[in-house]
């Protein structure tokens, strides 16, 4: 089921996929979803803030459903599996709970959140953000992408209505459980041992966007001294990040700058960078990220997600379900998800983790083997089977 979004969005020299909230390729991806949809018979919903959501039953009719899925759009240069793993699989793990005689007696939901990755606006999770009200529909409108285009400009040209985003009840009222199958951020199931693996906790992480002013000038006639220039402080900042989190035990990574007004034979008048930061304690993280702030001319949090820890007893149940003789392991994960935004606004969440043997993601060398895939869809569907008796 994966072939056939092989080709979508993908760089043809790298391997690597450009799937952007809204792009063509996520507006083609979202047919693909649709007609998935279609061919199973599923009720098709997409909700005021893009999120897409197939049904197997009502689920207004009653009890509230029990939810899997995950995202379609992508890194920028990312590989096939963060996120359409999470999304074939339900729709895999639907039909061998078909293929078994299952009459669910709540509603099933397969779910493709948008904007997960935040590659284009920058606010990871956004789909998820604002249909559980963490994020305003006033400041996502705002946001702007690298052609200076804002959310609702975007929104406008794909015939949706920008005026409709914000937290949705309704929508939110018909999940009552939520599972994501993702494959593995690391290799604790290599490690393991294990094809499948059960979240424990998601690492409190944020993204900060970090100006850096100075005074555009010529690279040549222009003497060192009479320089203002921004990339200075900027390199400074970015080994001071580096060197905070090892002293610090958590993670710092920037991975994105913008230098205006970018000519190879000019001084630069300003360099925006974005620091992503990490760690199982979130002080750490804060510290990390005050200890730099007096680097740069402005400093601005983009985003902020807390520690998630997600509920216990479902954890546990997830783990013997999917384990079969032998419980699952169970990990805890850097990565940031759309479970953990649903379980911080209250709904019960857990992720299934499937094994990657390289470790590698966000890259196009992320991978998993078809036997791994495949023994995530029986655990999948070993967990939504019992939770839906």
């Amino acid at each position: 089921m994966l072939e056939p979004l092989a080709h979508i969005g993908r760089d043809q020299k790298t391997g690597g996929y450009l799937r952007d909230a809204w792009s063509d390729a996520d507006l083609e991806l979202r047919e693909w979803f649709a007609g998935e949809a279609r061919r199973r018979g599923l009720d098709l919903h997409e909700d005021r803030n893009g999120n897409l959501w197939a049904w197997w039953g009502d689920p207004s009719a009653g009890r509230p459903g029990v939810v899997t899925g995950s995202h379609l759009d992508s890194v920028r240069q990312g590989g096939a599996y963060d996120g359409p793993l999470g999304v074939v699989s339900a729709f895999a793990a639907l039909d061998l709970l078909k293929d078994r005689g299952v009459t669910p007696s709540v509603p099933l939901g397969v779910a493709c959140f948008t904007d997960e990755e935040g590659a284009r606006f920058g606010v990871p999770c956004m789909g998820s953000r604002l249909l559980t009200g963490a994020l305003s529909p006033e400041k996502a409108l705002g946001l702007t992408d690298d052609d200076g285009d804002t959310l609702a400009d975007v929104m406008k040209r794909t015939g949706r209505d920008p005026s409709a985003l914000g937290r949705d009840d309704e929508t939110l009222a018909a999940v009552g459980t939520f599972v994501e199958l993702h494959v593995e951020q690391g290799r604790g199931l290599v490690t393991e041992g294990r094809p499948v693996g059960v979240a424990s906790a998601i690492w409190p992480h944020g993204r900060w966007r970090f100006d850096f002013h100075g005074r555009a000038d010529h690279a040549g006639t222009t003497r060192l001294a009479d320089r203002d220039d921004p990339m200075l402080p900027f390199a400074r900042m970015t080994l001071a990040a580096r060197q905070a989190a090892e002293r610090l035990g958590v993670v710092a990574t920037v991975g994105k700058i913008r230098v205006s007004p970018g000519n190879a034979n000019a001084i630069p008048g300003l360099v925006s960078a974005w620091l992503d930061a990490r760690g199982a304690d979130e002080r750490a993280v804060r510290d990390l990220v005050a200890g730099l702030a007096g680097t740069a001319s402005e400093v601005s949090e983009e985003s902020w997600t807390p520690v998630v820890g997600f509920d216990a007893a479902l954890r546990d149940r997830l783990a013997r379900v999917a384990g079969g003789d032998t419980p699952a392991p169970i990990l805890p994960t850097g990565a940031g998800h759309d479970a953990g935004i649903l379980a911080t606004a209250g709904v019960l969440s857990a992720m299934l983790f499937v094994r990657n043997p390289t470790g590698v993601s966000h890259a196009p060398d992320e991978h998993a083997e078809r036997a791994d895939c495949e023994a995530g869809v029986v655990a999948l569907a070993d967990v939504l089977e019992d939770l839906c008796r």
